[in-house]
């Protein structure tokens, strides 16, 4: 389906937009646009397209297994890698945050063979020094006992598959271990999307970081992807120069006082990346004025988009992530990337390991879904697709985006992958280092591989149900006044503009019983309790009915034992001085 790079021309026209008041809904929390008229700039474009180079996959054998060899040592303190492979192997990013330090690395040598050992002609073969460095990568995966590991090659040491850091994912929550390939063999097939390269790798590492390493350990089947950065822009045909960031926690928000030029006096690198990493060139101008303009209600998100963004990538990568059910991407697991001397910016997708997992989440009982992380109300905390989807345009837009790549993503298509990588992971999943791992019995493998061709079509119909549903909101911390205490929330929003209204329970217990309020048919986003509560932990919960009778919870959830969440719930607890704060304990 995919076609070479199309070459992106700008003749760099202005264009004065006049903003008009558009009709929000009943109970709209949109600021309302203002009357005068605003002009941005705009690029006059002769195709702002984004094409993948198909190239990189034309010989791709999608379930070959390639073997790699790591012998680890001890290096220098210069390159932090002075540290033993059980050091590095302890801590998860969140410990390194806390004492404060980079991540422990070691070095390595990493050769590529086959079961029999390191091949002639291979990366590192005939050699016997160290040739990469190794961390752990990741961020909330650093928590497992696998992890995953970071190899970057030295200059002048070789390559593999024409990359110098080899990124191993263990992925130890995804019980068939290969919905990340999965996701990135089917981006190869769909227009204004960039995929990225993928290889199933068996691991065997040689820790000689105490002196007694001479054996090679199984450490069993890994899944490689490629790393964003300036050398994966290039391979794919895009501009290698331009800004490239990956999204940690970014919610298109203005982020004023961290998204900042380098050369500000308070620029704090460190806060940056908290918010966006930054893989590409440093000059943050036009993500500046980007998101200047995006969080501007005054100019109409037509012409945001129009100016920043290209519609079809847009469009392409929020249709795809919400078929496949990939829910952890409202505000992280994405790139945003663009060319040098143009304005506008693309989306490229990053780690999908939460794609189609309903079925296996039914299973493990955990991390159920809420309503609101199924279809477009997923999306409803992010500020740009909270203004895309206020468009009714857009809404059409993306209805039709959707149901095209329904057809793309057909049954048939996702069972034949799905059987073949299975043929190859599940071997791998119930032997030597993955076995103590597996979250999956292997009926329960057989079972979550026979879903996942299904589960297209029911994220379709949860999309669907989403467009008919309000959207979720956040639920305030209440507050004690005069002996009395009001609790408040955000207005909700109906894309049919239908009347909206609210009910509120309060109880100490999660299950909500004997309530201490119970109020239903509020129609502000207010209740005002009549006395003051007890000292003690409260819940409270919010919902939002439209005339349809289509209900939504709060964005709020209270996580409970092994992490299983309680989703509209916010958790609050009253001081003797009758003060309220948020729990602790409670998200």
């Amino acid at each position: 389906m995919k076609n070479v790079k199309n070459k992106i021309v700008s003749a760099g026209m202005l264009a004065v937009l006049s903003v008009s008041t558009i009709g929000c809904g009943t109970a709209s929390n949109e600021k309302q646009p203002v009357a005068e008229t605003q002009t941005i700039e705009m690029e006059d474009t002769i195709n702002k397209k984004i094409v993948d180079n198909n190239t990189l996959y034309a010989n791709d054998d999608d379930t070959s297994v390639v073997t790699m060899y790591l012998t680890v040592s001890k290096g220098n303190e210069s390159e932090n890698t002075n540290h033993t492979w059980e050091e590095v192997n302890s801590y998860s990013v969140y410990d390194y945050e806390e004492m404060g330090v980079e991540r422990y690395g070691v070095e390595g040598l990493l050769q590529v063979g086959d079961q029999d050992g390191p091949t002639s002609g291979s990366l590192g073969y005939g050699i016997n020094v160290p040739n990469a460095t190794v961390t752990i990568r990741g961020q909330s995966s650093s928590e497992n006992t696998q992890k995953n590991y970071k190899i970057n090659i030295k200059d002048g040491k070789g390559e593999w598959n024409n990359q110098r850091v080899i990124n191993l994912n263990k992925h130890q929550t995804d019980g068939v271990r290969f919905r990340n390939k999965l996701c990135y063999d089917l981006m190869e097939r769909i227009d204004g999307m960039i995929s990225m390269q993928t290889q199933f790798v068996h691991l065997y590492v040689k820790d000689t970081t105490e002196g007694n390493g001479t054996k090679f350990v199984d450490y069993g089947l890994y899944t490689q992807v490629e790393q964003p950065n300036k050398s994966f822009l290039e391979r794919h045909g895009l501009d290698k120069n331009g800004q490239l960031y990956k999204l940690n926690f970014f919610e298109f928000n203005e982020y004023s006082d961290v998204i900042k030029l380098r050369n500000d006096a308070d620029y704090d690198k460190e806060a940056f990346e908290e918010l966006l990493e930054i893989k590409g060139d440093n000059d943050h101008s036009k993500l500046i004025d980007m998101l200047k303009d995006l969080n501007d209600y005054s100019i109409r998100i037509e012409d945001v988009i129009n100016t920043w963004f290209e519609e079809d990538n847009l469009l392409s990568w929020l249709a795809f992530h919400i078929l496949t059910g990939n829910d952890d991407t409202q505000s992280r697991n994405a790139m945003i990337y663009s060319p040098k001397n143009i304005n506008t910016w693309y989306f490229i997708s990053w780690d999908c390991d939460a794609s189609f997992r309903a079925k296996e989440r039914e299973i493990l009982l955990k991390d159920q879904q809420a309503g609101w992380e199924s279809g477009v109300s997923n999306y409803w905390g992010n500020t740009l697709f909270n203004r895309l989807l206020k468009s009714s345009a857009y809404r059409e837009k993306l209805d039709k985006k959707i149901e095209e790549y329904k057809e793309v993503l057909s049954k048939e298509t996702i069972q034949s992958l799905v059987d073949s990588y299975s043929e190859v992971t599940k071997e791998y999943a119930y032997k030597g280092a993955d076995i103590t791992y597996a979250p999956l019995t292997k009926t329960q493998y057989d079972q979550v591989c026979n879903a996942i061709p299904n589960e297209v079509e029911k994220n379709y119909e949860l999309y669907k149900e989403s467009m008919e549903n309000p959207m979720p909101f956040f639920i305030g911390t209440p507050a004690a006044e005069n002996g009395k205490t009001k609790f408040v929330w955000e207005n909700s929003y109906d894309f049919a503009a239908q009347d909206l209204h609210y009910s509120i329970e309060v109880a100490d217990n999660l299950e909500f019983k004997d309530p201490v309020i119970k109020e239903e048919n509020l129609f502000t986003p207010e209740y005002t309790y009549s006395k003051t509560l007890k000292q003690g932990q409260y819940f409270v919960r919010v919902k939002v009915r439209n005339e349809s009778g289509k209900e939504q919870t709060a964005f709020d959830y209270y996580v409970i034992k092994d992490s299983i969440k309680i989703y509209g719930v916010k958790c609050i607890y009253v001081n003797a001085d009758g003060s309220i704060v948020e729990d602790v304990y409670g998200n």
